[in-house]
């Protein structure tokens, strides 16, 4: 309801002062007043205040003003963060460096998110853009933060005015989904990597050649490699649990036990038991150790992770059905193995048929 409250002035003049209450269960929970020189100005203006927080999700919008973006992100991490992946967290990090954090939550824009897509495909200093896919998971993870702070929060989030900027950004192809990688280590390739990483050295405390056999035979991440556990080795069923599996859900306390190939069994047998993990290592020095190593061999476009597409496509051309295959990757779903599929409808042959490096399995 509003209120006009006449007053006069030291000069002798007049002042109308307008007050609109709104009130919940007979308790006032907002209010605001304005001054006017004139009286119908003052009921023009309260008539139209009162309609405007009427409106759905009007009074949220005035109590969570000011809120921005990157205190809705930081609210996100901090609150939620604990099952987040790395990608995604630092993901998240890296959205609070840009000016769209600033804004107002509440208020942005679809040109303002367009504006900082656009923004993010310019070239920097040396040429280089950042790829559609990428610039594509700035929405995405965005989403879920708007998402999040209106059904767990009650913040009026800008949530319409993100959808219209990503639909303009995909109609005008500024984002885009992500490439299926096809890239496949050769034989030959995989000999360089081996005879390299067998090479002795003091440095190399790193088993980098089981390490790399054991991700081609069973499709493990190189994370989830450094993870597994003595304790979680089934003798029996040949098995294996790996702790904190990724998962669009939550990685955190996701344990899935995997079956193993008979390569990645052997290769697990001859580790040392002197630690309760299988592989005690960093998976970041993994990582940079693999990287390395195909640099200085000139082997190019090729990522740890490939060995995990590589696995999976052996496991297919040697005939292997979809719920068989998903019992070593560790897939929930099985759509997401439905593109190696066509590998499944060849003639079965097995690539490392004979191969020198493949572990000695027991008959």
């Amino acid at each position: 309801m509003a209120s006009i409250t006449t007053r006069k002035r030291s000069d002798g003049s007049k002042a109308y002062r307008a007050d609109v209450r709104v009130k919940r269960n007979g308790k006032v929970v907002y209010q605001e007043s304005r001054t006017f020189d004139r009286k119908t100005l003052a009921r023009d203006w309260s008539a139209r205040r009162e309609l405007e927080l009427q409106e759905p999700g009007a009074l949220l919008r005035i109590q969570h003003r000011g809120v921005t973006v990157e205190d809705l992100i930081d609210r996100y991490l901090d609150e939620f963060g604990h099952n987040f992946g790395r990608s995604k967290r630092h993901h998240l990090e890296y959205l609070r460096t840009f000016d769209l954090a600033e804004r107002d939550a509440i208020e942005l824009t679809a040109q303002e998110i367009v504006a900082h897509v656009i923004e993010r495909a310019r070239p920097d200093a040396s040429g280089r853009r950042v790829q559609p896919q990428t610039i594509n998971n700035d929405l995405i993870w965005l989403r879920s933060v708007f998402k999040t702070a209106r059904s767990a929060w009650g913040v009026p989030a800008a949530l319409e005015s993100l959808n219209d900027a990503a639909e303009t950004c995909r109609r005008e192809r500024l984002v885009g989904k992500s490439k299926t990688r096809v890239r496949r280590p050769t034989l030959m390739e995989l000999d360089s990597l081996l005879d390299y990483a067998a090479i002795p050295s003091g440095k190399r405390s790193i088993p980098m050649t089981d390490i790399i056999l054991f991700a081609l035979f069973s499709s493990r991440r190189q994370d989830e490699i450094c993870r597994i556990k003595w304790a979680g080795l089934d003798p029996r069923n040949r098995s294996v649990v790996v702790p904190d599996m990724k998962n669009p859900m939550g990685t955190k306390g996701n344990d899935r036990m995997v079956y193993l190939t008979d390569e990645a069994w052997s290769i697990i047998q001859r580790q040392p038991r002197d630690n309760d993990r299988i592989f005690p290592c960093n998976a970041k020095s993994i990582g940079t150790r693999f990287h390395a190593y195909c640099q200085f061999l000139g082997i190019s476009d090729l990522r740890f992770h490939d060995l995990r597409h590589e696995c999976i496509s052996w496991l297919f051309e040697r005939g292997w059905d979809i719920p068989r295959v998903a019992s070593i990757s560790g897939h929930q779903s099985w759509a997401m193995l439905q593109r190696y599929t066509h590998l499944s409808r060849q003639e079965p042959h097995d690539k490392f048929l004979g191969w020198n490096w493949r572990p000695v399995t027991e008959d």
